[in-house]
């Protein structure tokens, strides 16, 4: 349906441009606020009034006429109706709704994707420094910038991600101190602790691993302990390479990997820092006052002019962070977006003045920011705000470890970034409608099911095997002898047992499956049923899963299966698999996988004509909104826009199963109802990936 869109709105685009050629107005359809209303609504007519000097009715019915004479119109527009002073209210046939079935099982994964630009964007997030654990606020942080770069790769671009970190500064210094405190034996609240000093429990930890000359690993860094007390420099390297591990563990469980880890030091050791202020003031954009360097920001619109070097002698925390973000432009990143706390907000204007007065040809809005509030968490009806592990705050570990990573994230985008945000804990893990995130889950989970029940009816699965695993065995055989046409052994066995089976007219397989390739299929399922309890190898297993019918695709790769499959080509070794396969454990994973494949096979050519229910076309409505939903909310920076969109996924579905039996006995009828239901499960693993959160079979 959104090619259908595309055809509808570049014929709009063409009529208004013959209708008001001096008059730009863009194409566009909107959503009607009730649907009796219609399926799209256009507002040109209104919006050309005034410029034409005309009644906006009358420009709607001249618009109406023409077209309804367009191609496209009439192929897929069902009626035209004139409302208040005005609207545009379109109807489509069925039949333009139908369409968007077929799209999403054409691309799958790739549905409401835009091909690639060639263009290369940076996105940073998260950038704490190793001071501690990652606290809540990181974790809205991870969720948001994660969620957005997956956005940004459906429109196109070649998205960065990127961690900004200092492991030297006041900060670090601190930290050391804290470490070097505990590693003497003292501990928060004996006299001459420091006020400044971190309290955590990790604290120890880091002072314990050290005395015992431990070795850390962090993406970015490794490094052995010297257990020196005196060694403060290798002590330093030692608790931020600690803290960086802990970090990346904490990534890990929240399922995100950052491209690059850059280092604020790295800005000062390679003498960025003092040619970006040389820069600025060889452009003389910088003035003396006080003992102080002052940098012109209120040239570009900052409320008045900022310290760049203090009296005392030091840069100001903003000068690195216009330095950095030189590297961003000069690395070739023409789209740039930052994700920070709202504290940050104060630092916008002075970065951005500062990259313009660099006369490097930087626009004037670089980089992009997205700035959150924290996170306010309550558990069992009460505010929690100190972690015993970190000692001033809930981490984001504890944040997964109660609830889990797919709950941390859908929840933390639920709202836009700005707004103030509870996390429920309890609410969290309630396994009913009211939790979110679970309802949009049962949505996938709940399709699957009624797939799975299609296949057990289909394949007559398990009922199948009893009584009947000397047929399965030799259908089984057929389909590896056209794996191994070569093997003369197998051939002469299989065609033996083959003349068995065709004289019993009792065969259960035979009867059912008269012809050939009909029988392959089925074998063929059963394969791969095996597969998914890991009794064949996993390089005929990923062969097998895309296994088609076809002699050519199977003897490109005789090789690697000649290789792969013969221990499992013996009739005890595949009566064992069949006998796995029927068991209570196993059944269910192996007609997912043969639902997977059925799918993929069978729905993308069902007859779509049967839907035509208000029920299904509501759905078919729905699933056609999403590549827009994922174009807004890329250019709004909104990932929380998908939420509220799964959340009317889901919604619409559960409403489409309870007005409409699915498996019902037409075939046709049936199989419509399958496509829709798996182009809509299809769109909720798709959305739900974006998220970062996992689309379960089964729940």
């Amino acid at each position: 349906m959104p090619s259908v869109k595309q055809q509808l709105l570049a014929a709009l685009a063409a009529e208004l441009a013959t209708l008001a050629p001096d008059t730009p107005v863009a194409a566009a359809f909107e959503s009607p606020r009730q649907a009796a209303h219609g399926d799209w609504a256009c507002t040109a007519a209104m919006q050309l009034a005034k410029p034409l000097k005309a009644n906006p009715r009358q420009l709607a019915e001249r618009l109406k006429a023409a077209l309804l004479a367009t191609p496209a119109f009439g192929q897929w527009v069902d009626a035209i109706d004139i409302a208040g002073p005005g609207f545009l209210n379109i109807r489509l046939k069925p039949a333009a709704k139908q369409q968007v079935v077929r799209e999403v099982m054409a691309q799958r994964e790739r549905y409401g994707w835009l091909p690639a630009r060639g263009e290369a964007m940076i996105v940073e997030f998260v950038s704490a420094n190793p001071t501690g654990p990652l606290h809540v606020g990181h974790g809205r942080q991870a969720a948001l910038g994660d969620a957005l770069c997956n956005l940004f790769a459906t429109q196109g671009w070649r998205v960065h991600r990127e961690f900004y970190y200092n492991d030297a500064g006041v900060q670090i210094e601190t930290l050391t101190r804290s470490v070097q405190l505990r590693a003497q034996g003292r501990r928060p609240g004996d006299a001459g602790w420091p006020e400044a000093a971190y309290n955590g429990d990790y604290i120890q930890d880091i002072a314990s691993d050290f005395l015992a000359g431990k070795t850390v690993q962090a993406d970015d860094r490794r490094f052995t302990a010297s257990g020196d007390l005196n060694d403060w420099d290798g002590m330093r390297q030692f608790a931020v390479a600690y803290l960086r591990h802990e970090q990346d563990k904490d990534l890990q469980a929240f399922h995100l990997k950052f491209d690059e880890y850059f280092l604020e030091s790295s800005l000062y050791a390679s003498g960025r820092v003092e040619a970006t202020v040389q820069r600025l003031i060889a452009a003389g954009k910088t003035y003396e006052k006080d003992g102080a360097l002052w940098l012109r920001t209120t040239d570009y619109g900052d409320d008045k002019d900022r310290v760049m070097r203090k009296s005392e002698g030091g840069y100001t925390y903003f000068v690195p962070d216009v330095a950095y973000h030189t590297t961003k432009w000069e690395r070739g990143y023409r789209k740039a977006i930052n994700i920070q706390g709202t504290d940050h907000h104060g630092t916008i204007a002075r970065v951005r003045a500062g990259l313009q007065a660099l006369g490097l040809g930087i626009p004037e809005g670089y980089p992009d920011y997205v700035l959150h509030t924290m996170v306010r968490v309550v558990r069992g009806g009460e505010e929690v705000k100190i972690s015993k592990r970190a000692g001033s705050y809930v981490t984001l570990r504890d944040l997964i470890e109660w609830t889990s990573a797919d709950a941390v994230r859908f929840f933390l985008l639920s709202r836009k970034p700005d707004t103030e945000y509870t996390f429920d804990v309890d609410l969290a893990v309630q396994q009913n409608n009211d939790n979110p995130v679970y309802y949009v889950q049962y949505a996938h989970a709940r399709i699957q099911s009624v797939l799975r029940q299609w296949m057990q009816r289909e394949l007559g699965w398990p009922s199948i095997l009893p009584g009947r695993e000397d047929d399965v065995v030799t259908l089984i055989e057929l389909l590896l002898l056209t794996l191994q046409p070569q093997d003369d052994f197998l051939k002469q066995k299989v065609a033996r047992r083959l003349s068995v089976l065709l004289a019993n007219s009792d065969s259960l397989l035979l009867t059912e499956c008269t012809d050939f390739r009909a029988r392959l299929r089925r074998a063929e399922s059963i394969v791969l049923a095996a597969v998914d309890s890991k009794f064949i190898s996993s390089g005929a297993a990923n062969l097998l899963r895309c296994l088609p019918l076809d002699d050519g695709y199977v003897r490109e790769h005789l090789g690697r299966l000649a290789r792969d499959l013969p221990s499992a080509g013996t009739p005890g070794r595949i009566k064992e698999l069949l006998n796995r396969a029927c068991s209570d454990g196993e059944s269910d994973a192996y007609l997912q996988a043969a639902a997977d494949r059925a799918v993929k096979r069978e729905l993308p050519t069902a007859d779509l004509s049967k839907l035509d229910t208000p029920a299904a076309q509501a759905l078919m409505l729905q699933l056609a909104r999403f590549p827009d939903v994922l174009a807004g909310a890329a250019q709004d920076l909104a990932p929380h826009d998908v939420v509220f969109y799964l959340r009317e996924l889901a919604a619409s579905y559960h409403s489409y199963y309870d007005a409409e039996r699915i498996l019902v006995d037409d075939e046709a009828v049936k199989t419509a109802r399958l496509a829709l239901v798996a182009a809509t499960a299809q769109v909720l693993h798709n959305g739900l990936s974006l998220l970062g959160v996992s689309a379960p079979a089964r729940m």
